[in-house]
């Protein structure tokens, strides 16, 4: 019997997939300034009140004239010029041209705009050096947008690239999912804070610097409750305190050791959806419920439980944000260039670093010591390596599946 076949040990891709079916978006949305909706995800589709641009313009400096009059001079009169937020007050008749710059409204009469490098000038007089054609150099009314149009769809997450279309639209406020508020802390007598002395025996608790920024970086709310020890009652009490949040994340106590209590604890007050996971690093992870709360028991190895929370939390905090357009990081076929190690029965998501080989195509390496232990390897790679659960040692020369970190890694 392999290990993926022992009772209760899941597939990853089973494992994401009962998440996600279970987890439901939550429906609070409210009202916010468009300078702070960064982030934040779409609770309505944004359609234009206006067009965009709202009247013709130039998109080059030179001269707007009807195309017709150069049928039969190369010569025209300037009678005028339009800036951008001062148009010409008049209207373009035939044998004249009016001066412009880039944005101005194209006056009236005028059909095309002629760039300045192909003309000459003589006083008022202007010469064109090349025949137009008709429109040229002009962007039509709801050229970029249109009044009516959906500018942005419900389930979408505001990034630095919607909100100037936004404003441009004249758009002051935005409806937003409320964010998912997620309590986390860590467990285990071994854990100081840092910038404290360590005594025999104990370690700095890392997980939560990387669960609340990976958490930031998700666009949720965070309520960190800090470390708490391996005692049955203060871990009861923290449950408890917990349950105020749409999420409670742990990192630690869901091992098989003597003091780890917080499965436990999760039996008595809530409900355990599944345990253990064939993923490596990272076996020890549970899902369930604690009352209207979602839990996610992290392992307490620090690359595990950055590992978890990446692949298997953000997608369930997309879905609980209401971010319909969520896409999973990106997976590529690469080449191996050194010797990743494995034994067959669990998928390994593998520390890489890729890059593209001389022949143009993607190549990839270990960033060595993959213990889940090893924090060290994350902070020098930019990929997973993902080698699937039957697969066994990959030598230099194999082509191997990689998964480019995502926007919430950098």
């Amino acid at each position: 019997m392999g290990c993926c076949d022992v009772p209760g040990l899941m597939p990853v891709e089973d494992a994401l997939t009962k998440i996600l079916a279970e987890v439901k978006p939550l429906t609070k949305t409210h009202t916010v300034a468009l300078a702070d909706a960064i982030g934040l995800v779409l609770a309505e589709d944004i359609c234009s009140p206006i067009n965009v641009p709202p009247f013709a313009n130039s998109a080059m400096d030179g001269y707007a004239l009807r195309c017709a009059d150069l049928e039969h001079t190369d010569t025209l009169t300037q009678v005028g010029k339009s800036f951008a937020g001062a148009p010409f007050d008049g209207r373009c008749d035939e044998g004249q041209c009016v001066r412009i710059m880039t944005g101005a409204e194209i006056p009236a009469g005028a059909d095309t705009v002629v760039m300045q490098e192909e003309t000459e000038a003589d006083g008022d007089q202007i010469r064109f050096l090349a025949r137009p054609k008709v429109q040229q150099n002009i962007r039509p009314i709801g050229d970029d947008v249109c009044q009516g149009d959906v500018v942005v769809a419900k389930g979408h997450r505001l990034t630095a690239r919607e909100m100037p279309l936004l404003a441009s639209l004249g758009i002051a406020t935005v409806p937003v999912y409320q964010r998912p508020c997620v309590a986390f802390f860590s467990t285990g007598d071994e854990l100081r804070p840092v910038g404290e002395p360590l005594e025999a025996g104990q370690i700095y608790d890392s997980n939560r610097y990387g669960i609340r920024a990976l958490l930031e970086k998700f666009g949720c709310e965070v309520m960190d409750l800090g470390i708490i020890p391996d005692e049955p009652e203060k871990l009861r009490a923290a449950f408890q305190q917990a349950t105020q949040a749409d999420v409670l994340i742990t990192s630690g106590g869901v091992s098989v050791g003597e003091a780890d209590y917080t499965k436990t604890i999760l039996d008595e007050q809530g409900e355990i959806g599944f345990w253990k996971i064939a993923m490596k690093p990272g076996k020890p992870f549970a899902f369930g419920t604690i009352g209207n709360t979602w839990f996610c028991g992290l392992p307490g190895n620090p690359v595990s439980a950055m590992l978890t929370l990446y692949q298997l939390v953000q997608p369930m905090l997309a879905k609980l944000a209401g971010h319909s357009q969520y896409q999973s990081p990106q997976r590529l076929k690469a080449k191996a260039t050194t010797v990743f190690k494995k034994q067959p029965g669990r998928t390994d998501f593998q520390r890489g670093i890729y890059q593209i080989g001389a022949d143009g195509q993607f190549e990839v390496a270990t960033t060595g010591n993959q213990g889940s232990g090893a924090f060290s390897s994350m902070h020098l790679a930019n990929c997973f390596v993902i080698l699937e659960r039957e697969r066994g040692r990959v030598e230099p020369g194999e082509t191997v599946t990689i998964e480019l970190f995502n926007q919430t890694m950098y």
